[in-house]
């Protein structure tokens, strides 16, 4: 659920259409282009703004359902009080031009002034709040410092239409081109600025471009109409649109902006949910309100007040029409998203196509009949004594309420299909009742009771042939789906597209745990930054003197987790892992006890808003939460990023941790995963305190049994999972931009990898291996040690391994296989013994021969009983 623009009251800057308005006519022509110009630098710079703003609170506050919701209640709640509290002033006032003009300068003050401080702020919000605060405290700080921070410049933003309508009331007949040309500025400074300003300027500059061209119009509505009065409207004129417009503003307001989430959620179901992704969604959304308000002007041109019940009914029952054929639509969204890619090949065009065209499908009907409602609510307020001012205030409340009623509450409980019949059931109710039972009405609202009654739960779970649904939990922020394929494997999703584990990913879980772990001389409380499956917690707390904490954003990931408790390769938890359903970013950021070791998990980069968990001031979050010679690892899927995010990340880590080293989590070529550790001291590892280590770790049965599972057997598996040093590190990283929360540029980078991957992860893979040789002078305490020139061997011997890996083609017989692989394996296992990589597939191979082959296997098993292949000894 995130910040949107629709009809009435969505996004800050996007105004809507005005009521008649009364310029002399020698000056209709005169005024009309600058202020053409002015709405369209206004709509630019308010949607701007909007996504400076945003991204700002979801780094500080993190991007749980209350912080988004406060966000978005700051936004509509300043709107609402600009629009009602100012409106009728200015529009009461000779001098409207000039008010408008104070509402842009306020704008351009107040929002720079906030880019400045913004950062400090809801850094000390984050803190306010605290890492396990009450609802009531959390509520309320979240809600209270984005609504005073950002009251003064949505207020602005609220008055400047009121202002602008009544410093040009003679262009009624321009209603159309005013409202179209200000919806164009929007959608130009939303796809501006996420497609263009902050991949390349970042949040700050691309404030100071909003503050210009508020500026800009400033200067410009000063120029034309300081000197420019014009007839006042008399403060004592009565204002009674009488209760039914009012509750019919409120309740479009509602119903518009519940449509807009529902249709959100779904979408980005069946997109890669990125920041383009929704982007396209809302300029979807904006284009078809602005184009439903020109075609109203045009239709109407004409109309006689008198039909205004009318057309409004017509316009209630078609908006309806729209909402259930639209909704309907929905369920075949992902294949209308999958077309272009179908049709062109995979390419970024093809998947920016594909989620431009699903959002037309599920909102250009209902936007352009809810821009149309919206105009002539407006108009048939004004008529009735009402400024537009006060119209737009009412709306913008309704709209205030929905995410929360509808997101939060309705959405998760009802589903998808049945909001959808409400939502029309809604709309006809809002008729006049002597219009409920005309035939039109009747079908619509059979219809309506059909979806939501007898229809199947509208839900987007990709089911493998044979597999089933175990688990389906639709969540106030994300879908969360467990899926079983027909060999048993459960796998968990989110939003039906990142994949946050299975369960048969044991071998590298538990890596992702123990490696950390076993690197810390002693640890005693970790962190876990991440849940997934649980399985990375639960390998974590086999140490018996390690209390496990472990925070997951979505409470829906949190419940799931008990069906993979009992898969047969799931970890047994000495001690009990405490689970907590926070933000990763606002828990680190707030005050709290020291950790040993912190682990962050694999957070893909493309997703909305992960990026902010691999920024600069992350990083230094937990590093402020370190306990005294603490440790910290950053996992990092390469088969989800490109290259230069990883340098991106790397170099943000490396501000913060300046002797990092970086780890291979396995030998995996298809989804390879680094680790980014920051070790105690020079970030250097000792041979001989590592071996004590594992000593001790094999003394505890179930923990050596877990190590013999992810082959940490030994000291070599955990010193050999090394990469890179410092210095190496620095060499890879380069010029590279450092993601940081002014510069998002993971957040804008990664997604291209996912539309449109340049490379496979086992291509990405070799390049690193080659750019990141360890050298034992960066990375050993005591580097010209005989084991460190054994460990040598084993990190060479590694990268030959992984280089044969790529040329080794799978054969279902074993005999034919070990002829493949025989000979490379066995000079490998030369070269390096305590390798077991490359000893491993021999026994399994030796395996299946032993009945078929057995004298073979005997020599096989000779072989490397004379070379001392470690993979033979037992601890």
């Amino acid at each position: 659920m995130q910040a949107a623009s629709a009809p009435g009251a969505t996004a800050p800057g996007v105004q809507h259409p005005p009521a008649g308005f009364a310029l002399p006519a020698g000056r209709q022509a005169a005024g009309l282009v600058p202020a053409l110009c002015v709405m369209l630098l206004s709509g630019a710079a308010g949607l701007g703004w909007q996504v400076v703003w945003t991204a700002q609170f979801g780094a500080g506050l993190g991007h749980e359902i209350v912080a988004v919701l406060a966000v978005l209640a700051a936004f509509f709640g300043g709107l609402a009080l600009g629009a009602w509290g100012l409106g009728r002033t200015v529009a009461a006032s000779r001098w409207p031009g000039r008010w408008y003009a104070g509402c842009e300068a306020v704008l351009l003050g107040w929002g720079l002034a906030l880019s400045f401080c913004m950062p400090a702020l809801v850094d000390a919000g984050a803190r306010l709040i605290g890492a396990e605060p009450s609802p009531a405290w959390h509520w309320t700080v979240a809600f209270v410092l984005p609504f005073v921070l950002l009251l003064p410049a949505a207020a602005a933003m609220g008055a400047t239409l009121p202002a602008l309508e009544a410093q040009l009331r003679a262009a009624h007949s321009r209603l159309g081109a005013l409202y179209a040309v200000n919806t164009l500025g929007a959608v130009i400074g939303l796809l501006a600025a996420v497609f263009v300003a902050l991949p390349a300027w970042g949040l700050q500059r691309t404030a100071w471009l909003c503050a210009i061209a508020n500026g800009l119009c400033a200067l410009v509505a000063w120029w034309q109409w300081r000197d420019r009065p014009v007839a006042a409207v008399g403060m004592s004129r009565p204002a009674t649109p009488g209760a039914r417009l009012s509750a019919l503003l409120l309740a479009t307001g509602l119903l518009g902006i519940g449509y807009e989430v529902l249709a959100v959620r779904m979408l980005s179901q069946v997109t890669e949910n990125t920041v383009y992704s929704y982007a396209l969604l809302l300029a979807m959304y904006l284009l078809g309100t602005a184009g439903g308000a020109a075609l109203y002007q045009r239709w109407t041109a004409r109309a006689d007040a008198a039909d205004d019940d009318r057309v409004r009914d017509t316009l209630l029952r078609a908006l309806a029409a729209a909402v259930l054929l639209s909704g309907a639509a929905l369920r075949w969204a992902d294949a209308i998203a999958a077309w272009p890619l179908a049709a062109w090949g995979p390419g970024r065009a093809a998947a920016l196509a594909g989620e431009a065209l699903a959002a037309v499908a599920a909102m250009a009907a209902p936007t352009l009949v809810m821009g149309a409602l919206f105009t002539h609510l407006c108009l048939q307020a004004q008529r009735r004594g009402w400024p537009l001012g006060r119209a737009l205030a009412v709306n913008t409340a309704g709209a205030a309420l929905a995410p929360a009623a509808i997101g939060v509450w309705l959405l998760p409980v009802a589903g998808a299909h049945a909001v959808i019949g409400l939502l029309v059931l809604g709309y006809l109710l809002l008729q006049s009742p002597a219009r409920w039972r005309r035939a039109d009405a009747l079908v619509l609202a059979l219809g309506s009771v059909l979806l939501a009654v007898m229809a199947a739960p509208l839900r987007f779970v990709d089911v493998p042939a044979g597999g089933q649904v175990r688990s389906y939990r639709d969540g106030v922020m994300a879908a969360v789906s467990v899926v079983a394929d027909e060999d048993g494997v459960s796998r968990l999703r989110i939003n039906n597209r990142a994949q946050e584990g299975s369960s048969a990913s044991g071998l590298v879980e538990w890596r992702l745990a123990q490696l950390p772990l076993l690197l810390h001389p002693a640890p005693h409380r970790a962190l876990l930054l991440g849940v997934g499956t649980g399985f990375t917690a639960s390998a974590a707390a086999q140490q018996q003197d390690l209390q496990v904490d472990a925070v997951e954003l979505l409470p829906e990931v949190l419940s799931a987790t008990a069906l993979f408790a009992d898969s047969p390769q799931a970890p047994r938890p000495v001690r009990p892992v405490r689970q907590l359903a926070a933000d990763a970013r606002r828990f680190v950021q707030a005050e709290g006890a020291g950790y040993d070791v912190v682990v962050a998990d694999l957070f893909h980069p493309a997703r909305s808003g992960a990026g902010s968990l691999y920024t600069v001031e992350q990083f230094r979050a937990v590093r402020d939460r370190l306990a005294p010679g603490g440790l910290f690892c950053q996992w990092l899927a390469i088969h989800q990023m490109d290259l230069d995010t990883l340098r991106s990340i790397t170099a943000a880590f490396r501000q913060v941790f300046p002797n990092a080293i970086a780890v291979l989590a396995s030998n995996s070529l298809d989804t390879p995963v680094i680790g980014l550790i920051a070790l105690p001291g020079d970030g250097r590892i000792d041979l001989e305190a590592l071996n004590e280590r594992m000593a001790r770790a094999h003394t505890t049965p179930t923990l050596a049994k877990g190590l013999q599972t992810a082959h940490l057997e030994d000291d070599w598996a955990v010193a050999g999972s090394a990469i890179a040093g410092p210095a190496t590190l620095r060499r890879f990283v380069g010029d590279a931009v450092a993601n940081t929360d002014d510069r998002p540029v993971v957040n804008h980078r990664a997604p291209w990898a996912t539309y449109a991957p340049e490379s496979t992860p086992r291509e990405r893979l070799m390049t690193l291996v080659s750019k990141l040789r360890p050298d034992p002078q960066e990375l050993l305490h005591r580097p010209d040690s005989a084991d460190a020139q054994r460990l040598s061997a084993y990190w060479q011997v590694r990268e030959r391994y992984l280089a044969f890996g790529t040329t080794v083609r799978p054969d279902g017989d074993p005999a034919r296989m070990l002829d493949r692989v025989q000979a490379p394996l066995l000079a490998m296992v030369g070269q390096s013994p305590e390798f077991r990589p490359a000893c491993d597939p021999l026994i399994a191979i030796g395996r299946a021969l032993h009945a078929s082959e057995p004298q073979r296997v005997l020599q096989l098993r000779a072989t490397l009983d004379h070379l001392q292949a470690r993979c033979l000894r037992t601890r």
